[in-house]
């Protein structure tokens, strides 16, 4: 009987092993697709223009996780440093905040209280890079960062292995104007 209970024991650990999962990586499970449009770092910046802020929708105040948030609604300087972390293939096709599908080969981001729409350059001080993105969705929500790029954009900027410092600066409807 021991011995039963034994085999029955190392038959069932080998079948509940077959079902278990090797350690994927993060580009694994959100990178690009297969067959990602090739020259990726060629993809042009979003180009800032002048689009009016919406009141309501994605810009009024919303609670999530328990933390409020009040979009930014008027035309002023904004800059900011912090974490930027990136979303691809899971959302890739999804509506955004701003209606938009999210296009994860497209120069745009999610930022948690900037107007929807507006533009955002953004600085990876590790390596001088900059991006011109068009903020259309709402993110991150992870304590520390600020902003979550397009996987384009985090390809340009060179931060794909998960998060990376950034200095985010708003771009204003005066600095739209004066080109």
């Amino acid at each position: 009987m021991t011995a039963w209970v034994a085999l029955l024991t190392a038959v069932l650990a080998a079948l509940l092993a077959g079902c278990a999962s090797g350690p994927q990586r993060l580009n694994d499970r959100d990178g690009p697709e297969a067959n990602p449009p090739v020259d990726l770092a060629r993809v042009p910046d979003a180009e800032p223009k002048l689009e009016p802020i919406r009141s309501g929708g994605p810009n009024k105040p919303y609670e999530l996780l328990g933390r409020s948030y009040q979009p930014i609604t008027q035309d002023a300087p904004f800059t900011e440093r912090g974490l930027a972390s990136w979303y691809g293939r899971k959302f890739h096709g999804r509506r955004t905040a701003s209606g938009e599908v999210y296009n994860m080969y497209a120069m745009t981001a999610a930022h948690p209280t900037l107007p929807i729409p507006s533009y955002a350059r953004i600085r990876n001080p590790a390596n001088g890079r900059e991006v011109l993105v068009r903020i259309n969705d709402r993110g991150p929500f992870h304590p520390g960062r600020i902003v979550d790029l397009s996987y384009t954009a985090a390809l340009k900027l060179d931060v794909l292995r998960g998060v990376a410092p950034v200095e985010l600066q708003r771009i204003t409807f005066v600095e739209i104007r004066s080109g």
